[in-house]
């Protein structure tokens, strides 16, 4: 966590208010590439969201976990394991920047939405999912699921694929595809 977006992320008892985000998305308009229409991509952990957005050719797609920590919609622990109610008071916080930032023309990739309809969800089959999830966690694991809970990755999976109508992917690069073209 040693890029800028990460420094300085509140402790989780901080009473937050809104402010103007300007200089946060100057600056990430310099390292991303942003565009007429604006998108979200929605997947669980380990789906391969950081990684397609790591091994980008041209930096379109911006991990929605930078976004939300350049923007400080997130607080400076492990909050993923918070009860559900407080879980959801952190989506909540993220939606209202996936939504400014889809206005601004960001491409957005992530796990973060209580009620932002995605563009697309990534959901590959209940076996490979594990799999990804395994081999996250023994290689670059920076939080999220965890292959040992095969029950909580089914709900998380459950939850995840919660919007009606919105087209499901087994991979990013597929969900990229249909919304790049």
């Amino acid at each position: 966590m040693d890029k800028w977006y990460y420094e300085n992320l509140y402790s989780e008892e901080t009473p937050l208010v809104f402010s103007g985000g300007t200089e946060i998305y100057n600056q990430l308009k310099e390292e991303y590439k942003i565009h007429e229409k604006g998108y979200f991509i929605y997947g669980p952990s380990g789906v391969g969201k950081t990684y397609f957005v790591e091994h980008q050719k041209e930096k379109n797609w911006i991990d929605g976990d930078v976004l939300w920590s350049a923007a400080k919609a997130f607080p400076n622990t492990d909050w993923w394991n918070f009860s559900g109610e407080e879980i959801d008071a952190v989506e909540r916080r993220t939606d209202v920047i996936t939504e400014q930032a889809k206005k601004l023309g960001f491409w957005i990739i992530g796990a973060s939405s209580v009620n932002v309809v995605p563009d697309a969800i990534v959901m590959p089959d209940l076996e490979m999912h594990v799999k990804y999830i395994k081999y996250r966690e023994k290689h670059n694991y920076d939080g999220g699921m965890k292959g040992d809970n095969l029950e909580k990755i089914k709900r998380n999976r459950e939850y995840y694929l919660r919007f009606s109508g919105v087209p499901v992917f087994t991979s990013v690069c597929d969900a990229v595809s249909y919304l790049e073209h």
